[in-house]
């Protein structure tokens, strides 16, 4: 049975074997340079306490997939929308661990009071495609040629979920510390 729970200091070397593929070999990050658990570590605390990070996990509590929200952009006026990443272990392609994951993430975003949550998309992904429209998030918008990554150039492509109503005046988003893991 696959279970979703706030990701811990702990969890990084796991989501740091997770991502480095993707790094390494694939186009679905721009990075490079795979971070070790120490690099992944610091991203997680960088989240203060405000942007969750979750895992999926078998019934042995190993990672199978997670998924993260953070700042959208740095100006203060971006503060109610947040940018969403899911990455799944290989080895956990295709068994639900991704999509609950995923789905835990945005209740999580929605509780908290976010109004918006944008998830970018290296193209092609049908997989990725496919996951975020199966929870929501609709097509926005495609920037051409954007990424240079492995001898070729990338789109990237932007899907959008509207969590909650853009209210006059905006309430501010809760504390992931304070609302905790919604599950999906």
């Amino acid at each position: 049975m696959i279970r979703v729970r706030a990701a811990t200091p702990a969890d990084a070397e796991a989501i740091a074997r997770i991502y480095a593929p993707h790094v390494l070999v694939g186009i679905a990050s721009f990075e490079t340079e795979a971070p070790d658990a120490a690099v992944i570590a610091g991203r997680m605390a960088a989240s203060d306490g405000l942007y969750p990070w979750l895992v999926a996990t078998d019934e042995a509590d190993a990672v199978l997939a997670y998924a993260y929200a953070t700042r959208f952009r740095e100006r203060l006026a971006y503060r109610f929308v947040v940018e969403t990443t899911v990455y799944v272990a290989d080895t956990a392609q295709r068994q639900g661990a991704g999509r609950l994951v995923y789905r835990s993430l945005i209740a999580t975003l929605r509780a908290q009071g976010f109004t918006r949550a944008i998830g970018a998309i290296a193209l092609p992904n049908a997989g990725s495609v496919a996951l975020h429209e199966a929870i929501g998030f609709r097509a926005a918008g495609v920037y051409d040629s954007v990424g240079y990554k492995n001898d070729r150039w990338i789109d990237v492509g932007y899907w959008q979920c509207d969590l909650g109503e853009a209210v006059v005046p905006p309430v501010e988003p809760r504390r992931f510390v304070e609302v905790g893991v919604v599950r999906g």
